[in-house]
């Protein structure tokens, strides 16, 4: 049917880490861990999902450190296990791994432009694409969802790969990316239906 609902997916960006406080890109998975601020963070988005009452059957989670760990906070309130996802990993940064985005307005401005106004191009060496990396993410999520036709499920991941996500289910251009907001320890819902997707909320942080 039209409005047959195929999926519906509660996005949680993972809780701050050294450098997501200092806007560093990383590739790395096994580092940083969660900072105090936030743990807080996913304690409060805990409380946000107990008490919007948000129903799950299963909890995925990206397989770097920082989301992990974040899973696994959220995981307690519905006594259930984790599912680590190998294939939904940030946006390859290539040479930019480690530099932070102020490094990169000083040093890089026409190539840091590059990125959002050029989303056919690599804008570093080993890096990916705008537009690869929305295809990416698009391909992994339609694939869980394939293998969760009629469940809620919770996915705890990176905050760009919530924006490609939210790119690829609307059907987006990609350098649109950058209109949607993504915060650490916040949350966003995306239901699937047959013939349209619906973002239900994005990026909200709890504020209690």
């Amino acid at each position: 049917m039209f409005f047959q609902r195929r999926c519906k997916i509660t996005f949680i960006a993972h809780g701050a880490t050294i450098y997501s406080d200092e806007y560093r890109f990383s590739n790395c998975e096994n580092y940083p861990p969660l900072t105090e601020a936030g743990e807080e963070e996913i304690e409060k988005i805990c409380q946000f999902l107990i008490k919007r009452s948000v129903k799950n059957d299963k909890i995925y989670s990206s397989c770097g450190t920082r989301a992990v760990e974040s899973a696994e906070i959220i995981a307690k309130i519905y006594k259930t296990n984790v599912e680590i996802l190998d294939d939904l990993k940030p946006r390859l940064c290539g040479n930019w791994n480690n530099m932070t985005l102020n490094q990169l307005m000083k040093q890089q401005p026409d190539n840091l432009l590059k990125l959002i106004e050029h989303p056919d191009e690599r804008v570093c060496e080993n890096s990916e694409s705008l537009k690869e990396f929305v295809e990416r993410v698009g391909k992994s999520i339609d694939k869980i969802i394939k293998e969760n036709m009629g469940n809620r499920i919770i996915i705890v991941t990176y905050p760009d790969v919530i924006q490609a996500a939210i790119i690829a289910a609307l059907k987006l251009p990609e350098d649109k990316l950058c209109n949607f907001f993504i915060k650490t320890g916040s949350a966003t819902q995306i239901s699937y239906y047959e013939t349209l997707n619906s973002l239900k909320y994005c990026g909200y942080v709890p504020i209690y």
